[in-house]
């Protein structure tokens, strides 16, 4: 059966980090890999290759194992036709194992302390490697990273944060949803990449320092490599020379943004008071008892 893959490549979503870490924690893939500097028209995108077994569970949660370590395997509708095709493949063949075309989905959390967690959305998936897709383009867990090159405050790695691409169809689009709506078509995917000697470094923003003084975030594309168990790419090649201005893309307005969170808080069930009556642990303090007061003696009358 022939493997099924897509080549459309449309970029993920994502979120900024605030500290640069150490050598010790940078790395440099594969450096001895040259790779030359593309001149194509820039764009947002995140999409890679991961080799893995696939594991499709009866609640409909899907996962695929990468070495010792097991990670989310989303897909969306537009991708129903690849799902089922690889289902197939996998029941045809008996080999779980299996070289997708996926995004990277990074998923940050309020808390700064909190680790981040990786997942992957199915693209494609392929057999052999077709020399004129993404699955030919790129070695196991290799991944084409475009984006601007900054800190985000929910993450101590600094990330490289894809957005939504402008076109005039999708501005469109956003232009007639809700709120919640747009908020999740246009949400970026902030993917945390070791650098070590970047030659730009990654975008901080400083609540110190005026508006103006701010500087930007500077546009990257790379290729990246995976690293497993440490959840985080690490820096192999520049394709493009950074740019100071990004291309066009889609961001959602601090107003929508405002308006979603808002409404999540009211969708929340509210915990309902137990009532006076039922609350035994009532702070009030007990009443004290009302003493009878003994009629005043008659005079000439004993105490009894």
């Amino acid at each position: 059966m022939a493997s099924a893959e897509l080549t459309s490549l449309e970029s993920t979503q994502a979120v900024p980090t605030v500290e640069t870490p150490s050598d010790e924690e940078q790395v440099n893939v594969d450096t001895s890999t040259e790779t030359e500097i593309e001149s194509t028209a820039a764009i947002f995108q995140a999409v890679g290759v991961i080799t893995g077994s696939v594991n499709f569970s009866s609640d409909g949660q899907s996962t695929v194992t990468i070495g010792s370590y097991e990670y989310p395997l989303y897909y969306s509708k537009r991708q129903w036709d690849v799902l089922n095709a690889l289902k197939k493949e996998i029941e045809n063949t008996g080999n779980h194992n299996q070289r997708l075309v996926v995004y990277p989905k990074a998923i940050h959390f309020p808390r700064r302390e909190q680790p981040h967690r990786i997942a992957f959305q199915l693209v494609g998936f392929d057999r052999g490697r077709k020399l004129d897709a993404v699955s030919g383009e790129l070695e196991d867990l290799e991944f084409k990273l475009s984006g601007l090159w900054q800190f985000i405050p929910v993450c101590s790695t600094p990330c490289i944060s894809v957005f939504r691409n402008f076109s005039d169809e999708r501005l469109e689009f956003i232009k007639q949803s809700e709120p919640a709506r747009k908020v999740k078509f246009m949400k970026a995917s902030h993917i945390p990449l070791l650098w070590k000697d970047a030659p730009v470094r990654p975008f901080r923003f400083n609540p110190k320092v005026a508006k103006e003084e701010q500087g930007h975030a500077v546009f990257v594309t790379i290729k990246a490599k995976f690293l497993p168990g440490r959840d985080v790419f690490g820096f192999v090649a520049l394709t493009a020379l950074p740019k100071d201005s990004a291309p066009r893309y889609l961001k959602a307005s601090k107003t929508d943004k405002a308006t979603v969170q808002l409404a999540a808080q009211k969708a929340k069930p509210r915990v309902q008071r137990p009532s006076k009556k039922h609350n035994l642990g009532s702070s009030n303090p007990p009443l004290k008892p009302i003493l009878k007061k003994k009629p005043p003696l008659v005079e000439g009358e004993a105490d009894k």
